[in-house]
């Protein structure tokens, strides 16, 4: 060498092969969901599609994420799947329960499902008093689509 820099013998697309693929995982089944002791992941047990089983760790933020992403993936899948833009994944209401929030300009409302799903959301007060005037109309139900 001449002490100018040298130039790789092999291209770009040498290197970029070499590149490890994304990880697919292919769950059969759920086997298990867990909470670790001190709360701070998830742990989804399921067996891959050798049948053998394996583990996903998740963080308390990551699970987060992905409960608020799944429904919207869900309602995706529903619509291409059967080609109707009208389909939604649909939980059989069960029970619900209001509650006072720390916040006193805030309520909070948890829905529970017939198979124990449930999720709850934190409500300003003027939204409560508008979903309880829908809820208590005998008129048709107005649909209003919000984008931020």
């Amino acid at each position: 060498m001449d002490g100018t820099s040298a130039a790789a013998i092999y291209s770009h697309e040498y290197n970029d092969a070499m590149k490890p693929l994304p990880m697919t995982i292919e769950p059969q089944s759920l086997t298990t969901c867990e909470v670790a002791p001190d709360g701070s992941t998830i742990v989804l047990g399921f067996t891959d599609h050798a049948g053998a089983p394996a583990q996903m760790r998740l963080s308390l933020n990551q699970v987060g994420g992905l409960a608020m992403t799944l429904p919207d993936l869900i309602t995706k899948a529903l619509r291409l799947r059967y080609g109707d833009q009208s389909l939604r994944y649909a939980y059989p209401l069960a029970s619900w329960t209001v509650e006072r929030s720390s916040d006193p300009r805030t309520g909070m409302v948890t829905l529970c499902t017939t198979d124990g799903f449930s999720v709850c959301f934190s409500m300003q007060r003027e939204l409560q008093h508008k979903l309880a005037d829908a809820l208590a109309s005998d008129g048709p139900y107005q649909t209003r689509i919000v984008t931020n």
